[in-house]
């Protein structure tokens, strides 16, 4: 939905349009030298989030000599997965934040940003999915009251989570089907406002650290410096004591973080600020140097000065480190995993990003799951379509990816927030079989109990995809029941219900 659907015949509405309209494409904006258009700003930023739309008889579009099934519908906002070591797969189901709105325009944008999100709960919990051995999974509720769950990780010492306001930890033995009792608290985190609510995680490859992704609590500074404290921040916690220190700072919304395989190297996709227009900032993926500073506030792609930001800090912008990789902007990525020899083919080398989708331009981006190459250690080549077919040519929008993850199969595992299922992409060649617990078993149709949520006034047949700047918890799936109010959608990765940015960020002022 537009803005300018919205309000089209009000005068107010074409005075506010029309310091946003016409906005030039960015010829170049993958890579390590994206190209960065002089910044656009009016009373009201271009905004379009996709209606949800119903799957029907599709799926997701895979490459060919690959295979996509959902080996889980009727979740709860469903946001990250972790693969366990007997082949469970633990899913994180939830939303939060709490930030109230701050001008007339944070209301519009979340009235805008609620029409693509789903009207689904938060869970609050992790369900489990078994393997039955034929395709399909048991599905099960692992542990429940918990508080916006997004993290997951696994060590010798137990299975983490990062809650919107601590990091936790269960006792697990391998093929434990529930958890024995209430998490301990291993760290409190910065949960005030929490405009970002997400909270990313990752275990060191020893498992003594862990490292938690903490995004800003507002767009650019709009509540003040002492709001942002402890914020855009990526956080080293001690696995034994607690004890944490910033690890790096200035990333504005750290949606979810990983490290590359034999190496100590930790990466990060992060959603960047919004309202500068349809191609500024990109949203990216780098690797993430320890005592480094990315820019937040004061600058975007290393030393380019945001003007917005008063006072200025030219110290702080000096010491900028540019990102290794552009997404292009406003894509919302939420999820990334490195690939594996098993994943097979073209994309055995790189890693997937899973894009929640924008709301911060007029033509909606993202909505995808992509796939950058690597070549010794580094990005190397343009981003290209692993799961896409999300948009719709009316649109409209199916779901919107969030986290993604590899199983030691190289099955790709897809968490979406919209339809509020989990997808698996097997290869062809690799003896994979299709989930028996999904209603149809031909290539095409969605299971009968997934969740679409066409409008009222539009015809089942027209479906759309979702935007590509939604954050994490923003865009939710209409799979409740009639009448079942739409909490605040997210923005892209975690703004909360009112303030959203791109990507895990902006559907919705909730972050993620």
């Amino acid at each position: 939905m537009t803005f300018s659907r919205l309000c089209l015949t009000t005068p107010l509405a074409i005075a506010l349009m029309a310091g946003s309209a016409g906005a030039l494409a960015a010829e170049n904006q993958y890579g390590p030298n994206p190209d960065l258009p002089e910044p656009q700003r009016g009373l009201l930023p271009d905004m379009t989030v996709p209606k949800p739309a119903q799957w029907g008889d599709t799926k997701p579009t895979v490459p060919e000599g690959y295979s996509i099934t959902a080996i889980a519908t009727d979740l709860k906002v469903p946001r990250q997965t972790l693969v366990l070591p007997n082949g469970d797969i633990l899913v994180a189901e939830g939303s939060g934040g709490n930030a109230p709105r701050l001008k007339p325009k944070d209301f519009i944008a979340g009235i805008i940003k609620d029409q693509g999100n789903t009207s689904v709960e938060s869970g609050d919990r992790l369900t489990l999915l078994r393997p039955n051995g034929d395709g399909s999974y048991e599905q099960s509720v692992f542990a429940d009251n918990l508080n916006a769950p997004y993290g997951l990780a696994l060590t010798d010492d137990g299975l983490f989570v990062a809650n919107q306001d601590a990091l936790v930890r269960f006792d697990y033995e391998e093929g434990q089907s529930e958890a024995s009792g209430p998490p301990e608290v291993v760290a409190q985190l910065p949960a005030e406002i929490n405009h970002h609510w997400t909270k990313a995680l990752t275990a060191s490859p020893d498992g003594e650290y862990l490292y938690v992704g903490i995004g800003s609590n507002s767009n650019i500074t709009e509540r003040g410096m002492e709001a942002e404290v402890d914020r855009a921040e990526i956080w080293e916690i001690d696995a034994e004591t607690g004890a944490h220190r910033p690890y790096a700072t200035g990333v504005r919304n750290p949606t979810d973080l990983t490290f590359q395989p034999d190496t100590d190297t930790l990466w990060a996709v992060a959603n960047e600020r919004d309202e500068l227009g349809p191609n500024l900032v990109p949203d990216y993926l780098t690797s993430i140097q320890d005592g480094g500073f990315y820019g937040w506030p004061y600058s975007y792609w290393g030393q380019h000065v945001d003007p917005r930001v008063k006072p200025e800090n030219p110290d702080k912008v000096e010491s900028a480190i540019a990102p290794d990789y552009s997404l292009g902007s406003h894509r919302a990525p939420l999820g990334i995993a490195f690939s594996t020899p098993q994943v097979g083919g073209e994309y055995s080398d790189g890693v997937f990003i899973g894009q929640h989708g924008s709301w911060n331009r007029a033509e909606p981006v993202g909505y995808n799951v992509i796939f950058v190459p690597f070549e010794n250690g580094e990005p190397a080549g343009d981003p290209v379509d692993f799961v896409s077919g999300f948009l719709t040519d009316d649109g409209r929008t199916r779901g919107r990816p969030v986290g993604v993850t590899i199983a030691p199969d190289g099955s790709v595992i897809v968490a979406d927030d919209l339809t509020n299922a989990v997808w698996r992409v097997t290869r062809d060649d690799a003896g994979s079989t299709r989930p028996a617990s999904t209603a149809a078993n031909d290539d095409n149709a969605m299971p009968e109990s997934e969740p679409a949520t066409p409008d009222a006034d539009r015809p089942e047949a027209q479906q759309t995809a979702p935007a590509d700047d939604a954050d994490p918890s923003d865009v939710q799936n209409d799979a409740s029941p009639d009448g079942a109010e739409t909490p605040d959608a997210p923005d892209d990765e975690t703004d909360t219900p009112e303030t959203q940015d791109d990507a895990t960020e902006e559907p919705s002022t909730t972050a993620t």
